[in-house]
Formats: C-alpha cells, sequence, structure tokens
C-alpha cells in the first residue's frame, strides 16, 4: 500500500503531456471505464497482471536496472543503483538517467519525495533472487534472539550493545562496510573462506529436494561453523533448509570491482546502405508473391477443404497436398492458413477446416485488399505460424490449437523495434545478425528452437514484405504505428491491382503477371491446371481440364467467349482446336442410373465398350444396338469410362444432363460473436445501463481529466449508506464479489453492461489459481456465466471467488 500512495503522489505531480506518456505507455490501466483519479490509476497500475503486461515491452537495459533495483531493496538511492551498476566507471550515467526515465514512463519506477526510487511491488517480486543475491542480512536476521546477536558480535570482536535493537544495529552497521567483512573473511579458516567465495557468486542456496516440511535439514556444511558465529551466514532457528549468505556479504566478496550487468547500447551489427526505393520494390515484390501465393492457398481449401488429425490441426501430408495444388511453399502454406484463420476466413468444421462466408467476400477484393487483412492478422498472431518442427524436433501440424505464446509476439515486436533502430539509409548486410538484437529489445521474446536466433520469425517478415533488403518496410514502420488503416493505405500503395488479363500462348499456357483477379483466376482453375503461383501464375490447358468445364455445365461457345474476353490478344489456333475436338467427343455416350444405363447414338461405339477387356469389372451388357447397362453405380462407371479416354455425360432422372459442380464447403465463424446482457428468467439480471461499448478516451484528455479530479474517488459502500453506484450492475457486483478493490467492481461491471471481454484471476473450489479471459458475460447472482477461452466453452464463475480483474483488450 505504501507504494501505491508515493505512486498516486507522484502521478498527481506530473504535467498533463507526461501524464499522457504515462497513460499511452500502460494503456491497459486506462481502458473503459476509466480511472476517475491518480489513486484510482496507481492501483491499477500496482496490479500484478498489469505489471505482467508491461514486462515484456522493455529492452534488456531496462530490465537490468529494475533487476539492481530490486537488489538494492528499493526504496534507494541513485548514487547506489549508479555504483551497483558501475555506471559511474564507464561513463554510462547519462544512459542510467534515460532507462530511468523509461522505466518512470511505464510507472514501475519512480522518485518518491525524499528523493529515492521506488519501484512497483509486482515488478520486485519478478526476481526470486536478483542479481543471484539473497536478502539483506536485517531481513535474514528476523526471529534471532538477542543471545544470539550478542554471540555474533563478540566473535567478530564488537563489544555487544544492551538492547537487542541495538545490537542488531551495530551487526547491521558492520556488515554495512565492505572492508570490515573482508578483513573478518581474512581470519577465516582455509575451509570456511573456500566456502564463503563460492557461495557469494553462486547465487542463494535452496532447500535440497529430499528434505521433507517440518524436518530439520542436514548439518552445516564443513567450514560453516564459523561463518554462522559471525553472521556472515544465517541458519533459520529451526535449521530449515541450507545457511543463507546475507546480500551485504556477498556483495562484499564478490569485490569492488564487481558491478551489475549493465547494457545500454545493443550489439553491433554489419550494416549495408540502401535507398527506400529498394526497400519499397523488394518489399512489394515480396507482399505481391505472398498475396498470390495465398490466394492460391486458400482457393484449394475452398475447392477440397483440408482434413484434420485427429489429435488437431492440419498434418504433413495435408499440407503436402495444399501446397501441390497451390504451388506454393510449406512456409506460405503454414503462414496462409494461420493467418486466414486468425481472421475469420477458415473455420473447423467437422473433421475438417473449410473457408467460412466471409472468406467469399475476402476473394472478391482486390490484392491490396486481401494482403491488408493477413498481414494485420500476422502481428497480432499469439504463435510463430511458420515453425513446423518443436524443440524435440517433432513435426507440428498448422492450426493446431497451440496456447497462447506471448513470447512469440513479442519475437515479431522486437524484429521491428531492432531493425526500426537501424540508422536511416542502411539495412543489416545479413539478417541473421538482426537474432541479437531482438534479443537485446525484447529479452522475453522466444527464439528459434533451432538455428539462429530469430530466424523463424525473420524469414516470415521477409515472405510478407514487412523486411526487405534487411531494413524495415513502410509495411513495417505502419506496423508498429498501431494506426489499423495505415497498412492497408501502404498495400494499396506497394501492391499492384489484380491483373484482369492473361497471355494465351501456342503452347497451350495461360499467363497471368502479378496477382490475377477473382474472375480471372475462377475462370482458368476451371478449365486449365495451374502450374506455378507467384509474381507470374501459369495455367495449362488440356483435354482433361476442357472437359471438366464442360461436365461442370459450360458449352464449347462459352467457354471460347470467356477465354477471349480475358486473353490479351486473340486465341491461339491451337487451344480453339482443343475445345473443338473435346466438345465434340464430349458427350457421345450417355450414362443413366438404374445402376445404370449407358446409351448413345453411335451403335459401333456402344458395341466396342461392351467389348473393352479393362470396362469388363462394370458389367456392361449390350441390350440394343445404342443401350447398354452396367452392374456398377453410375458414378463408378462414369469413372472407369474417363480412365479408359472416354468423355461420357451423366443424365438425370429427367433425361437432362447432370452439371457436375459442387458447392464450396463454408464453415461457420470458429467462436460466436459476443452476446449483451440479457434478462433470461430465472432470477436473472439484465443489464440497467445503456451505455454502448467505448473506446477508451485520448491519453492527453484522460490525463487532464485526472489531474483536475480529486486525488482520490470515495468508495461507495452499498450496505453502509455509503456513495451511491454508477449502475445497478456496479450495485450488485458489490454486494456478492467481497474480494473486489471498487476500481475492479467498476471494470467487471462496465464488462458486463458493454459485452466486452475481461481478464479475471480466479480461484476455484480446490484453491487453485487461475487467470481466465471471459466474454459473453450473464450475471445471474450469486455466479457470472461465461464463454471461458482458456477451456474454450462456457463456464459458470462464482463471483466471491475472483479476486482481481483486468482490461483484456491488449492481452
Amino acid at each position: 500500500m505504501k507504494s501505491r500512495s508515493t505512486l498516486a503522489t507522484w502521478l498527481g505531480g506530473l504535467d498533463s503531456c507526461r501524464l499522457a506518456r504515462v497513460l499511452e505507455t500502460r494503456r491497459d490501466a486506462a481502458s473503459p471505464p476509466e480511472p476517475r483519479s491518480v489513486g484510482e490509476l496507481a492501483d491499477r497500475l500496482q496490479r500484478p497482471g498489469s505489471v505482467a503486461l508491461a514486462l515484456p515491452q522493455l529492452a534488456l537495459p531496462h530490465l537490468q536496472v529494475a533487476e539492481a533495483l530490486a537488489a538494492l531493496r528499493a526504496p534507494a538511492s541513485r548514487d547506489a543503483l549508479a555504483e551497483l551498476l558501475g555506471a559511474a566507471d564507464d561513463g554510462t550515467t547519462g544512459d542510467l538517467e534515460a532507462v530511468l526515465e523509461a522505466l518512470a514512463d511505464h510507472a514501475l519506477v519512480w522518485p518518491d519525495g525524499a528523493g529515492k526510487l521506488r519501484m512497483a511491488g509486482p515488478l520486485r517480486q519478478a526476481w526470486d533472487a536478483p542479481l543471484g543475491l539473497d536478502a539483506p542480512l536485517e531481513e535474514l536476521l528476523a526471529g534471532t534472539t538477542s543471545d544470539e546477536l550478542r554471540g555474533m558480535l563478540a566473535a567478530l570482536g564488537i563489544k555487544p550493545p544492551g538492547t537487542k535493537s541495538q545490537r542488531l544495529a551495530a551487526l547491521v552497521e558492520h556488515h554495512s562496510d565492505a572492508e570490515r567483512i573482508l578483513s573478518a573473511v581474512a581470519k577465516a579458516p582455509a575451509a570456511t573462506r573456500k566456502l564463503l567465495e563460492g557461495r557469494a557468486g553462486a547465487g542463494p542456496a535452496r532447500p535440497a529436494r529430499f528434505i521433507m516440511f517440518g524436518s530439520p535439514g542436514p548439518d552445516p556444511e564443513p567450514g560453516a561453523r564459523w561463518a554462522l558465529d559471525r553472521g556472515l551466514l544465517i541458519q533459520d532457528r529451526h535449521r530449515y533448509g541450507p545457511a543463507r549468505m546475507p546480500a551485504e556479504v556477498a556483495l562484499a566478496l564478490r569485490g569492488p570491482d564487481w558491478h551489475a550487468p549493465f547494457q545500454p547500447v545493443p550489439p553491433s551489427v554489419g550494416l549495408a546502405p540502401i535507398t527506400s526505393r529498394e526497400v519499397d520494390h523488394e518489399a512489394s515484390a515480396a507482399a505481391s508473391a505472398f498475396a498470390a501465393g495465398a490466394a492460391s492457398v486458400l482457393s484449394a481449401c475452398s475447392t477440397t477443404a483440408p482434413a484434420r488429425l485427429k489429435s488437431g490441426g492440419i498434418g504433413a501430408r495435408e499440407l503436402a497436398r495444399i501446397g501441390k495444388a497451390a504451388q506454393a511453399d510449406d512456409a506460405v502454406v503454414r503462414l496462409t492458413l494461420e493467418t486466414a484463420y486468425a481472421a475469420g476466413l477458415l473455420a473447423r468444421d467437422g473433421d475438417r477446416v473449410a473457408p467460412t462466408e466471409a472468406y467469399d467476400g475476402w476473394a472478391e477484393q482486390e490484392p491490396p485488399e486481401q494482403f491488408a487483412v493477413l498481414l494485420q492478422g500476422w502481428w497480432n498472431l499469439a504463435l510463430t505460424p511458420t515453425q513446423a518442427r518443436d524443440e524435440d524436433d517433432k513435426a507440428l501440424p498448422a492450426l493446431g490449437g497451440a496456447p497462447p505464446c506471448n513470447g512469440c509476439v513479442q519475437a515479431r515486436h522486437g524484429l521491428l523495434a531492432a531493425a526500426a533502430r537501424l540508422p536511416a539509409g542502411h539495412g543489416v548486410r545479413v539478417t541473421a545478425d538482426l537474432g541479437p538484437l531482438i534479443a537485446w529489445h525484447r529479452p522475453f521474446a522466444d527464439s528459434s528452437p533451432d538455428g539462429p536466433p530469430f530466424a523463424t520469425v525473420i524469414r516470415e517478415a521477409e515472405l510478407l514484405g514487412v523486411l526487405a533488403r534487411g531494413a524495415l518496410s513502410a509495411l513495417g514502420i505502419h506496423l508498429r504505428t498501431g494506426d489499423p488503416e495505415a497498412p492497408g493505405i501502404e498495400c494499396r500503395r506497394l501492391l499492384p491491382s489484380a491483373t484482369a488479363t492473361a497471355r494465351i500462348g501456342a503452347d497451350l499456357t495461360a499467363v497471368a503477371t502479378g496477382a490475377p483477379s477473382a474472375r480471372l483466376a475462377a475462370l482458368l482453375d476451371s478449365v486449365a491446371d495451374r502450374e506455378t503461383s507467384g509474381t507470374a501464375s501459369v495455367w495449362r490447358f488440356s483435354a482433361a481440364s476442357v472437359r471438366r468445364a464442360l461436365d461442370a455445365g459450360h458449352t464449347p461457345e462459352d467457354i471460347t467467349a470467356d477465354l477471349a474476353a480475358v486473353a490479351a490478344g486473340p486465341l491461339p489456333q491451337p487451344l480453339s482446336y482443343l475445345i473443338a475436338d473435346t466438345a465434340r467427343r464430349h458427350g457421345r455416350v450417355r450414362v443413366a442410373s438404374a445402376a445404370c444405363v449407358l446409351h448413345g447414338d453411335e451403335p459401333a461405339l456402344l458395341a466396342e465398350l461392351a467389348t473393352h477387356r479393362r470396362l469388363a469389372k462394370l458389367g456392361l451388357r449390350q441390350l440394343a444396338p445404342t443401350v447398354l447397362i452396367s452392374r456398377s453405380p453410375l458414378d463408378t462407371t462414369l469413372a472407369a469410362l474417363r480412365a479408359e479416354g472416354y468423355a461420357p455425360v451423366a443424365e438425370t432422372d429427367e433425361g437432362t444432363v447432370r452439371i457436375e459442380k459442387a458447392r464450396p464447403r463454408r464453415a461457420t465463424a470458429p467462436v460466436p460473436a459476443p452476446r449483451g446482457s440479457r434478462a433470461r428468467g430465472g432470477g436473472r439480471i439484465a443489464a440497467t445501463s445503456t451505455a454502448q461499448e467505448s473506446a477508451a478516451l485520448d491519453p492527453s484528455t484522460l490525463a487532464t481529466r485526472l489531474l483536475a479530479a480529486p486525488a482520490t474517488t470515495p468508495e461507495p459502500a452499498p450496505f453502509d449508506g455509503g456513495a451511491p453506484f454508477a449502475t445497478d450492475t456496479e450495485e450488485i457486483v458489490a454486494g456478492w464479489a467481497k474480494r473486489l478493490p471498487y476500481s475492479d467492481i467498476r471494470q467487471l461491471a462496465h464488462a458486463i453492461d458493454t459485452g466486452q471481454a475481461i481478464t479475471v484471476e480466479y480461484v476455484a473450489t480446490s484453491g487453485n489459481r487461475t487467470v481466465r479471459t471471459l466474454s459473453r458475460l450473464d450475471l445471474d447472482p450469486p455466479y457470472l456465466e461465461a464463454w471461458c477461452h482458456l477451456r474454450d466453452a462456457e463456464r459458470v464463475f462464482t463471483l466471491s471467488r475472483i479476486h482481481s480483474v483486468m482490461s483484456a483488450a491488449l492481452e
């Protein structure tokens, strides 16, 4: 509570611009409903979940300074921190101040009224043993008796004072002087010196695994008794666990030349000059190629929905089939499937993954709009989509439902942060050199399981044109800004519009440069076989492909007219001959189901079929010169005749030609849309607020409002005549969720009223503590019904077991 009050005091003393920077950096703390005072803002900023969201955004020097401050047990002075980091010795004092400013912008470290540096409580708990140091002497001596303190002082040659507090102060004062500690250790036996020097650099000792709770630990190590008698090691009075070394002793033994690691400058990389035109050109080529490949991949999925493995996801065999049909490599297939699934273009449909109705609208869009959808999906993916193998080198399926990976998101963000800080007009000579830079900018990021660090995410950025010639392209720059409209505008600038025409050659090929339009691709896919995709797509006409179009109900005249409309010149004569010849043979034999009947106008052809040795398995029998009967089903008979080079057509029961055109399989949305609160009977509570889902206020506006408001907001007391609640939902939640502070009650009630998602810390009846993201909230006191994204199912939660609440919008 002390840190919260000093944080509120510091926030209240900022000007509006500086407070707006804090709000912009920690956007989750300013999410609706907006805090109504700096006190409430300070409370939100100090939540463990909010601090956990801020930590992955920090670069390596920020974490190093925070760890050093945690080792000093803040509050600590700037001078003590600089001395521990060696900033004065190596001339990095200015860098240290810049890092402290950045930590203050995150509201993780701030100065108090006495000039000391304080840090958020949850941040201190991020390290069990910061810098490998145990707790300070005074903390380790808690519970030590006065007689024990007297014995330690006497062993050190210090006259013990009369009271326990004086003896404790005298021992702390002695251990605060590194020279006095070193002088005492110099007099120790050799075994003790070896033990102390080894422990000083090894971090705090941990209890042995075989020690059961409540049983005494082993006897002290050889040489430890001398150190225990002088307070250089501290043993628990009940001898639970190993002896512990106070932080002051460890620092003294490490020597005056030892400093905590501090690397304010990122690693150097080999640079190469590059112009913006060259970056744009390569980014445009990469994005165009991926857009064309993605369209082919999803078209293949529309034609034949990929099957799911029993264990979930799309396996290697299906991925290879899709890649062959779309003429795309495995990385493009995986990247397309994952981004399309995230964008709602694909969804699970039973034992398959099929396009949704949203795909049909996407397929009609121009390539820049199509690519922008997939690019945004990649930026927000909580996984690395092209990672094909896990750490044990086992093949990973696509769309396997892996748990969200925040480290994967941070790897992507770290890549863009690293590339954005390269000197203007330069890119890295070798893109693998970006790996150490990513690790510096985002230490919490997940690297590649094997090979160069972050090689997978770097390759993905190159495939999408986000990274080009070792530099950040305009696409990547706009992704970093967070403006949802900017990437789409840049896509329209870099990617050409779809190609509506194709060059059809006498070699029976059709070539479309760039991304083909949906209409052109659909036409050529129906009448020809796609051979390649990318910056140029190639189709090849054959008798089988033309027959496929005729089977789908197209007439030869329609095929010729449609191709002439999209051809860059006149149709070549070989193609016209192919269409006419295939059409002349098409339908010469007609198959009717009786199980089934074959008939035609040419007795010689029917006689040939009846005596064909390879068709004997059909059980054909001639009933008349122009009629055959088959013992095999209609579809089996059709397939067998076509396999032998004939071109039969199927008839309906009415005698008309059956059109063989299957409707593409479409899946429903993977997650139902959130529903608003509503009354459903049985005492359930309908939302009384008419407020709609609102966007967060501009940080500058909110900062001005907070500084003008009282420092603290009085909390209503529903059953004690306190101030009234803002909504009925707030009052109901407060009556049942007794563990929640008022700011959490406001956020939970707001989520219920507006239909927003929310993240809660929930303690089950078993005592297990979990963090759940909930949506589709329905209040039914004392319960909350919701869709649990952790379990991917509807769940019922007891309001009294919700221990904290925070926005889920930015997770």
